[in-house]
């Protein structure tokens, strides 16, 4: 029971009960729930701020163990970039190099996704950068791995190819010349023997009398037989493939027609002096992808390593052409 409460009236001497009317009665209890109100509201707003429910706690987690997953995901595809570089880089420097293959182009092995920015969808994440980062990541690197399974597939169908490949490359030199007194003259800068002046040399200069033989140093197929009073005089080329074209000039009469197939061994023409020649000889000449190479090279199959340092030798001597 609530104690009951009095005021002194001066005009009766005398105490008064004060009755409680409903108004105040009435302000008394919404001053009361409005500072609970305010200090409920208080106490929810610390706790929402301050203190983490069990669910934003676990949300927590999740987004921290997201993270971490996609930190160690990068890693990894930063791993495996560097073994898929170095899987390139066998690829270019050994496997397409035996079989004479062009390395793939780097714009092609690097080259990044065209268009619409395929990311964009990331952009809102939390922590989008790293999310986007490692997704670009991922897709270099699938799209680097169907690149190599490409070209390890055109390895594969180059090995299979590999004997018909090394039947095709020039092995051999044109004319015969077990003793190595016939290599006359050699590649690079070379005195012109009309002209005396100096001249890039693409070719061998190979003496030998009138009517000797001349070979054909791999298979292939002729691809030009001409008869012309200047130049290379009388001349054959033969395409072996694989960007290889032999050339040999000045003969003295051709044995092969164009169109016509050859085997590495096969007479295609005999030594002579037609042209722009100062003496009876085989100019030959190795192109790879049309650039002429030095043909000194290409003597692998009738050449001991003896033999071989000996034309090294004589090859690089200065000496004058013979055409």
């Amino acid at each position: 029971m609530a104690k009951a409460k009095y005021r002194y009236n001066p005009h009766t001497l005398s105490y008064e009960k004060i009755e409680a009317t409903i108004k105040s009665r009435a302000i008394r209890s919404f001053m009361f729930l409005g500072a609970g109100l305010i200090i409920g509201i208080g106490i929810y707003f610390v706790t929402d701020t301050f203190i983490d429910s069990p669910k934003q706690k676990q949300l927590k987690q999740d987004n921290s163990d997201l993270l971490a997953r996609y930190a160690i995901l990068d890693k990894k595809a930063e791993q495996l970039t560097a073994v898929l570089e170095d899987i390139q880089h066998r690829d270019d420097n050994i496997y397409r190099i035996i079989f004479e293959a062009e390395p793939i182009a780097s714009e092609i092995r690097e080259a990044g996704f065209g268009g619409v920015n395929r990311y964009k969808m990331l952009e809102n994440y939390n922590n989008a950068e790293l999310i986007i980062n490692t997704s670009k990541k991922l897709d270099k690197l699938s799209k680097q791995l169907y690149i190599q399974s490409k070209s390890f597939d055109e390895v594969f169908e180059m090995a299979k190819k590999k004997e018909e490949m090394l039947a095709a490359l020039p092995a051999i030199q044109p004319v015969s010349n077990k003793d190595l007194t016939r290599m006359a003259s050699g590649y690079g800068y070379r005195t012109d023997p009309v002209y005396k002046t100096i001249k890039f040399h693409a070719g061998m200069d190979f003496t030998a009398p009138r009517g000797t033989p001349i070979y054909a140093t791999g298979d292939g197929k002729i691809i030009q037989a001409n008869a012309a009073a200047r130049g290379y005089g009388n001349h054959v080329r033969i395409d072996h493939g694989y960007g290889y074209v032999t050339l040999y000039a000045h003969m003295n009469k051709m044995a092969v027609v164009k169109g016509q197939k050859v085997k590495r061994g096969d007479v295609i023409g005999y030594v002579g002096n037609t042209g722009k020649s100062v003496g009876p000889h085989c100019h030959y000449e190795v192109r790879k992808n049309g650039n002429p190479i030095n043909p000194v090279n290409f003597y692998f199959n009738d050449l001991t390593p003896e033999q071989y340092s000996k034309m090294l030798e004589l090859a690089n001597d200065p000496t004058q052409s013979l055409d």
